[in-house]
């Protein structure tokens, strides 16, 4: 789908729903909830019209999954309405008992869920995942079953259904699990399809796909989709309304156009700053790079020629195979001749779709692996896996952070013990000498003193990968490898991280490998960057020269799924 043919989207349902503005599917007036005695939404309205694509944008925080919960009517123990109107086609859903939300649910509501991977049975086919909503609906029959099975799985875009539909979630991506999760949500024909944050997880070619998909079947079905996002770029290419949410109450509604040219909160003005291309969309010509003070092309060029010496790590000529059943060659090539080089100081991005050999690269370059053949250099020294001595010499050059800051800290140590753990195990100075180094990086990192004797589980995302970074700071590395390093935060918190990284490579000259599937994120942080495919360099090059002018067809398409919302307007005015 076009940035054209978005627009003129956009544009027919601004007036469709300005000739039909007392056609409301869902109305919310006035609501207010609490958890127990705190309240969390404070007044909330909203119309969302039949045949609309409605947006709900905000950070973490904002409400918005309170908001969803209240509208499917999946209350939390200690959650309830204190004030307020909800109704769905005008029936009042604050009357409703349980077995009549259980039957809204079944035939009026369709629901896909953020993560494909937890939100899918392990264990069951996805047929018999598909058959189970389908059944709930009141289809009884299994041939008819089996039918609308396969109906819905080329509906959604899945080849093969007869086939595919008795395989298993791990055995699909993560685009086709989300499909399946599609499939699930339109069994029972809703007339009203909420759609929370269902491409955060994906890289941006298959979010791209998966939501033109789903503007098509809302199209196609004369449904309505409520969409939930932290991604105000997202919300302005796909939505014709945008409500803004900020610590539980609605700061602004309006048309993409609006909201985006002529902010009425500051809240939105801080979204558009934060999000990667809005501020281009907004202002042709600003830098993509002054927040984070990235060089720019002139001067990424003439650090090319800098001596062997000045480079933190090489990449020489690498080829990594894997051995893997039920492959005709019985061998699986991740990385297929790979050759770059890091400055000291610098950034590089690796940027690539799934599958593309980020991560394999990523466990070689921190020894957790070795090569099939080739070389890799860390500061000059060539390491590998099996050198027990030389990887403990690379280790206090090179650090990793990991994508998810939820998963990557153990939830039964305190912030100042994970901070410490590594200078534990290197046994570095006194215990006091230890904690006294915790204590400063946490100043480092921008965290209050007060977080040392919290658990992670007692932190926010942002919080959490501050202590990731802050973690692998303890050895004093001057290389890290940022694997996904903020793809799990939303906007505002990834903002914050990379301005935190930024400032820290000012200070103390750090390197940064960052691994990275958004490229829009890319251009904003990194000086040079490598884009992978299928194990290969696609291109490589000053990240300005990289998008300005690709050497590939493949990065033409990586640039052209990076949200760009047509707004019909060059400047603000």
């Amino acid at each position: 789908m076009t940035a054209s043919t978005i627009r003129q989207t956009q544009q027919e349902d601004a007036d469709s729903v300005a000739a039909s503005e007392d056609k409301a599917l869902l109305r919310i007036a006035g609501l207010k909830v609490a958890y127990d005695d705190k309240e969390v939404l404070h007044g909330v309205d909203m119309n969302v019209r039949k045949g609309d694509i409605y947006a709900v944008v905000g950070a973490s925080g904002s409400g918005k999954s309170t908001l969803l919960s209240t509208v499917l009517g999946l209350y939390a123990p200690d959650e309830h309405i204190t004030a307020g109107s909800i109704s769905l086609d005008g029936t009042d859903l604050r009357s409703l008992s349980s077995s009549q939300w259980r039957s809204l649910r079944r035939n009026g509501i369709g629901y896909v869920p953020q993560d494909p991977v937890t939100n899918l049975n392990p264990s069951m086919r996805v047929g018999a995942q598909i058959a189970d909503a389908i059944k709930a609906s009141g289809v009884r029959d299994r041939a008819q079953v089996r039918k609308r099975v396969i109906d819905l799985m080329n509906e959604v875009g899945i080849p093969e259904p007869e086939r595919r539909m008795r395989q298993y979630p791990h055995e699909f991506s993560g685009g086709m699990c989300q499909r399946i999760l599609i499939a699930i949500a339109l069994s029972c024909d809703p007339s009203l399809i909420i759609a929370d944050e269902p491409t955060s997880a994906l890289d941006v070619t298959v979010q791209k796909t998966i939501l033109d998909f789903m503007v098509k079947l809302v199209k196609t079905r004369n449904a309505t989709l409520l969409f939930i996002t932290h991604n105000l770029a997202l919300a302005a290419e796909r939505a014709n309304t945008i409500a803004v949410m900020h610590e539980g109450e609605i700061v602004e509604i309006g048309t993409p156009r609006d909201i985006v040219l002529h902010p009425q909160d500051r809240y939105t003005e801080t979204l558009i700053a934060a999000a990667p291309g809005l501020r281009e969309a907004v202002l042709p010509g600003v830098d993509a790079s002054s927040e984070t003070g990235a060089p720019d092309s002139q001067e990424s060029q003439m650090q090319t020629s800098v001596e062997p010496a000045a480079l933190a790590l090489e990449v020489k000529d690498v080829v990594k195979d894997y051995h893997v059943r039920g492959n005709a060659q019985g061998l699986l090539r991740a990385s297929d001749h790979v050759s770059f080089a890091v400055r000291k100081g610098t950034t590089t991005a690796l940027v690539g779709e799934s599958g593309s050999g980020k991560t394999t690269l990523a466990r070689l370059m921190l020894g957790l692996e070795s090569p099939t053949s080739g070389e890799i250099l860390i500061n000059g020294q060539s390491i590998n896996a099996s050198d027990r001595r030389g990887m403990h010499e690379a280790r206090l050059f090179v650090q990793p952070v990991f994508q998810n800051p939820y998963a990557s800290l153990d939830p039964t140590y305190r912030i100042l013990d994970v901070i410490r753990e590594p200078l534990d195990i290197a046994k570095r100075g006194t215990r006091e000498e230890r904690d006294d180094k915790s204590r400063r990086l946490l100043d480092a990192v921008a965290l209050p003193q007060s977080v040392a004797y919290s658990y992670p589980s007692q932190l926010s995302g942002g919080q959490r990968q501050r202590v990731a970074v802050a973690r692998a700071l303890a050895m004093d590395p001057q290389l890290l490898i940022l694997d996904e390093a903020v793809s799990a935060l939303d906007v505002l918190v990834q903002d914050q991280i990379l301005k935190l990284l930024h400032e820290l490579q000012q200070r103390h000259g750090y390197t940064y490998v960052f691994i990275t599937h958004d490229l829009g994120v890319a251009r904003q942080f990194a000086d040079e960057v490598v884009v992978l495919r299928s194990g290969k360099i696609e291109d490589a090059g000053p990240v300005e020269e990289v998008f300005e002018h690709p050497g590939s067809d493949y990065t033409r398409n990586l640039l052209d799924a990076i949200p760009h919302p047509d707004l019909g307007q060059t400047t603000a005015s």
